[in-house]
């Protein structure tokens, strides 16, 4: 029996990288072999979800008024947390979890004394394995909000052993902010699952979906399904009473503002001096005022054409709101957000998908490894993939694109921040899963996601952007992605250079040197790759002011234009 860990991986464990842990972390290794948990009696369901989640529906609702990313209250906590101080911490995040975690304690006590390198390896990749397993069988209690925080942070970090970290990437770890405090879509793995078991989310889009038949469905499956497909039907029409209420705000403030300037003109023209020596009478409009009437007029004639255009979006919004209210009734009639509470299919059809997510920002080649151990981790504090730091970059990356999270609504730029997962990897590209909700393309999220533990957590980010941002490019194109727009332009630019490839995979090395080198005056990228990419995907004014006073060729672009702009075709 392997009930407890052995006293020699405790040692190891100790001394492992370096000597230079301190003396409480070497007290809370050695505790190790009496707190081990036993496991011959740990009975636990899969995916139980003993409480219904909070309600919040701050990250999940678009504002389209808001234009960029509000300033973080901190980026680290003030106070650290004690959680991985806890010499229980190993015991707890394992206790309760069925053989999977039996299976993770034998394999981790025989890669972490093991000396041979082909057997550590094997080792190795059979923790892998064995994590997920463990993975499976935990995801669905993230919706818990009494869920023990070891086996929290074990989701959201990977961190299974504190021993393995570093002191002061411990210290780091501690002061990491818990709870989402910036109201933005970032999300960590666990509370991507416990988003996904409340029913606030929709499970991300897979190419093949299980279907099952209504004849064998039990009554809970068949509640289910009728919820899922009414809050299909929310989803669609919760797109277009959004874009119908930011074009309706629009058009009520274009009138605001002409009713405005009118009120002012008529106040200017009603007032006459009196003549002197003839009073009471007064003179006859001034030049001034004589201005005033063909402005008048033209105010008059717009206002006339905002009340066509603000009478249509109004009745547009009303048909949205009355086809929205009676979904949403329909679902409150069906049993609300009852049926969803514990939706453990759900979870775990996320969690193939979120596994396949991890896999894709390592690689085929990459580091596969899923615990957090200080061997592997070796990001700076601000290079760690943590809310707050993707956050900043994300700031950064929309100051240098203001447009690249718009979507363009009958010529409306509507500001929508994709969710973005958080996965503890050693991974170092991050990629876009979807660009938006298949049954909402107006107003829905997108879905990127990001590792925790690249090399460089910028470029990480960058990639996800580029790819959202080709793929978001791609879909307005429809059909004639290879023709028109950004990837029109593009396709047509690497035909002609003839190049082999991944046609998105250029795009994306182009985008990086564009955000990284570009943006600072250092040319990197092709002539005719800078000017599709000048037109399409601008950077801001004041920034192509200071470009075009370095160098010539960012002086011959703002030419262009200001040329575009005189004839109307930019």
């Amino acid at each position: 029996m392997e009930d407890e860990l052995d006293p020699e991986i405790a040692a190891l464990l100790a001394n492992s990288a370096a000597n230079n842990e301190n003396a409480q972390d070497d007290a809370s290794d050695s505790s190790f072999a009496s707190d081990a948990p036993s496991f011959t009696s740990s009975s636990s369901n899969d995916f139980s979800v003993d409480a219904p989640a909070k309600k919040t529906n701050s990250i999940h609702e678009v504002d389209l008024s808001q234009k960029c990313f509000s300033p973080l209250p901190k980026l680290l906590n003030d106070t650290p947390s004690q959680v991985f101080n806890d010499t229980k911490y190993y015991k707890t995040a394992l206790t309760g979890e069925n053989q999977s975690a039996q299976r993770v304690h034998q394999v981790l006590s025989k890669y972490l004394t093991c000396q041979d390198p082909k057997d550590r390896a094997v080792y190795r990749q059979q923790i892998v394995t064995a994590y997920w397993e463990l993975l499976r069988g935990m995801v669905g209690k993230m919706a818990n909000d009494n869920v023990p925080k070891p086996k929290k942070m074990l989701v959201r970090f990977g961190v299974l052993l504190p021993s393995l970290f570093k002191q002061e990437t411990k210290e780091f770890f501690s002061r990491i902010v818990e709870e989402n405090q910036t109201g933005e879509p970032i999300l960590y793995v666990d509370e991507w699952f416990k988003e996904i078991a409340a029913g606030r989310m929709n499970n991300s889009a897979t190419d093949e979906k299980k279907q099952v038949k209504t004849a064998n469905m039990t009554a809970e499956q068949a509640a289910s399904a009728e919820h899922s497909r009414l809050m299909q039907l929310q989803s669609k029409n919760s797109g277009k009473l959004q874009s119908a209420e930011n074009l309706l705000g629009i058009k009520e403030n274009e009138r605001n503002m002409l009713e405005n300037d009118l009120r002012n003109h008529i106040q200017d023209l009603c007032e006459h001096s009196p003549i002197m020596g003839c009073e009471p009478h007064t003179n006859a409009y001034t030049e001034m005022q004589r201005k005033m009437l063909p402005e008048i007029t033209d105010l008059v004639h717009r206002l006339s054409k905002n009340d066509k255009e603000l009478s249509k979006a109004l009745e547009e919004y009303k048909e949205a709101k009355a086809t929205y209210d009676n979904v949403q009734d329909k679902m409150e009639a069906s049993g609300g957000q009852s049926v969803v509470t514990n939706d453990s299919e759900a979870v775990k059809i996320e969690f193939e998908t979120v596994r396949q997510m991890a896999k894709m920002t390592v690689g085929r080649r990459g580091n596969q490894f899923p615990i957090f151990t200080r061997e592997f981790y070796h990001c700076t504090e601000k290079g760690t993939g943590t809310r707050e730091n993707v956050i900043e970059v994300l700031r950064w990356i929309e100051s240098l694109d203001p447009g690249v999270f718009h979507r363009i609504h009958k010529n409306i730029p509507n500001r929508i921040v994709p969710y973005v997962c958080l996965v503890p990897t050693y991974g170092d590209r991050g990629f876009c899963w979807e660009p938006f909700d298949r049954y909402n393309r107006v107003t829905s999220r997108g879905r990127i996601v990001v590792p925790m533990y690249p090399k460089d957590l910028r470029i990480a980010v960058l990639t996800a952007v580029a790819d959202l941002r080709w793929q978001v490019a791609k879909e307005k194109a429809s059909y004639y992605w290879m023709e028109e727009g950004l990837t029109g332009q593009y396709y047509q630019h690497i035909e002609q250079m003839k190049l082999k490839g991944d046609l998105k995979e250029f795009f994306i090395e182009d985008y990086i040197l564009w955000m990284t080198k570009e943006a600072t005056g250092v040319q990197r990228l092709d002539k005719d790759v800078r000017g599709i990419f000048w037109r399409n995907m601008p950077f801001p004014k004041e920034l192509k002011e200071d470009l075009r006073k370095r160098s010539l060729v960012y002086d011959d672009l703002c030419k262009k234009d200001a040329n575009r702009e005189m004839s109307d075709g930019y």
